[in-house]
């Protein structure tokens, strides 16, 4: 059997190595390792039929490996929320924002099933020059661990702890501005689908009331449970609304006419309960969510709600990331301005109530 038909088999059978690639081109193995590690020793002529070769039996050098025998790897690992909305759009920023620095990312994925500690020492494994951690709920000490390890930069959470870096939305002005829109819109009787203990929950929390207090109306702050996803956000309009059925001494008048709700995921839960308990949106009541993911801006949702700027935070993140891998200390909380986004579920009291309480 020819060298070729050995070579050419190789595809059907198992992965090209470069051994493979040395026997096409007729060099030495460690010939192919200098043409693909851009390394002085190899002529032009030599390097494009070394490169011929591999592309001939479908060679391709193996990149982390390369990566992992350098002193930095040029890799910055990222643990992110699988089925967070927000969290899928920042990591589409991340990874312009890391291309443009000369940098790869590696995921790691956190779900029910594999926790935060899990996914950050994956990233850590994998020897990445530093980690961006999205909306860790962590303690303290476990991100302060992490970050002495590496360069650590924690995203969407006020924390404070030595060796990390914190980029995040100012989510007290945020929820300020979403109460101050249905303030401006003429509502009074506007209540909190709170996040709970997720991150930039406290934060919202305060700049609902803050908003509330301001205009005079603190008597009238309401906060109920809500959480991350739409299955929460629904759970809090059920209990609502069974409240209000179950109540027979409460007026009209003391039902809410909107609410302000601690992300998009729990937003559109919110109003698909309600929409399906026969109360109109925003007539009946307006919705304000936060994030401006994906899901507010679906044609079906037209969510009102405080857009996060996702390319500015990726961008910060990953300046930051860089900025540590260069041998800086880390600096002081980035803030990004948040804005209001009016869509359809806001709109001005029309007078009729609501069955929320």
């Amino acid at each position: 059997m020819s060298d070729d038909a050995q070579v050419g088999g190789l595809a059907q059978t198992r992965r090209p190595t470069m051994e493979d690639v040395a026997l096409r081109a007729g060099v030495s193995r460690a010939l192919v390792s200098i043409v693909f590690r851009d390394q002085p020793g190899a002529g032009e002529q030599t390097r494009a039929r070394v490169r011929a070769a591999a592309a001939e039996i479908g060679y391709r050098p193996d990149t982390r490996a390369q990566l992992l025998s350098r002193k930095q790897t040029r890799l910055i690992g990222v643990s992110f929320g699988v089925g967070h909305e927000f969290h899928a759009d920042l990591v589409t920023e991340l990874y312009a924002a890391a291309q443009h620095s000369g940098y790869e990312l590696v995921l790691s994925g956190v779900t029910s099933h594999r926790k935060e500690q899990r996914a950050a020492q994956d990233l850590l494994a994998f020897r990445c020059d530093a980690v961006i951690l999205l909306g860790p709920s962590a303690r303290l000490a476990e991100l302060a661990a992490i970050g002495r390890q590496t360069p650590t930069v924690v995203v969407a959470r006020a924390v404070r702890a030595e060796g990390i870096d914190v980029v995040r939305t100012d989510d007290v002005t945020g929820a300020e501005l979403a109460t101050r829109h249905l303030l401006e819109l003429g509502h009074r009787r506007i209540l909190h689908v709170d996040g709970g203990r997720a991150p930039g929950a406290a934060e919202r929390r305060r700049g609902y009331l803050a908003a509330m207090r301001a205009a005079g109306l603190e008597r009238l702050t309401k906060i109920i449970a809500g959480g991350l996803t739409e299955a929460e956000g629904s759970q809090a309009a059920a209990s609502l609304i069974d409240r209000r059925m179950r109540s027979a001494r409460m007026s009209d008048g003391d039902s809410a006419t909107a609410a302000v709700v601690f992300n998009d995921q729990s937003a559109v839960g919110f109003l698909a309960t309600v929409r399906a308990a026969g109360i109109n949106v925003p007539q009946q009541i307006s919705v304000v969510g936060y994030d401006d993911s994906r899901l507010a801006r679906a044609s079906w949702a037209r969510l009102t709600t405080i857009g996060q700027d996702s390319a500015a935070i990726a961008e910060a993140a990953v300046e930051r990331a860089t900025a540590r891998i260069a041998g800086e200390p880390a600096g002081k909380p980035v803030l990004i301005k948040p804005t209001l986004i009016e869509r359809a579920t806001t709109a001005p009291p029309t007078g009729r109530p609501s069955p929320l309480r």
